[in-house]
């Protein structure tokens, strides 16, 4: 099969960190019922996500986070790609996030069962490459929770 065209992509990641975002996303959907991170910065050193919340977090379920996105990368799970026309992942997938001009094709990012978004970054091929991730500080504001975190090498 062809490899489909997609949108440039302006970015360059640092896979262990692009791939915990995935997993952190994934951990907020289940834990908190809100959508995926609407804004990210996401670097080598430390990153951040925000993400629309009715209250800030206590203190155990800012521990639960961490200790969830610490279990999935436990697991060793493989992260794989697949493309598909954009009517298909709308099924499978939050689309909001795209740009307008995305194309018809989308690359569906998976980690293991735990995680599927649209997405064209860099990543890494099994969660076992991650490390270990810490939430390093975190604000609440206008009901947007700001977390600010890292992975260390194991």
């Amino acid at each position: 099969m062809e490899e489909p065209v997609l949108n440039a992509h302006n970015k360059e990641e640092y896979p262990p960190m692009h791939t915990a975002e995935h997993i952190l996303n994934g951990t907020m959907v289940r834990l908190f019922g809100c959508p995926r991170s609407r804004n990210a910065h996401i670097e080598r050193k430390k990153s951040k996500c925000d993400y629309f919340l009715s209250s800030c977090p206590t203190d155990e379920q800012v521990a639960q986070i961490e200790a969830a996105v610490n279990e999935v990368i436990g697991r060793h799970l493989d992260v794989t790609v697949e493309f598909m026309p954009r009517a298909q992942a709308a099924a499978i997938v939050d689309l909001s996030k795209l740009p307008e001009d995305a194309s018809e094709t989308l690359r569906i990012v998976r980690v293991g069962d735990y995680d599927a978004c649209a997405c064209i970054g860099a990543h890494v091929k099994n969660t076992a490459e991650i490390g270990t991730f810490q939430i390093l500080s975190h604000n609440y504001a206008d009901g947007r929770w700001r977390v600010r975190w890292k992975v260390q090498d194991n």
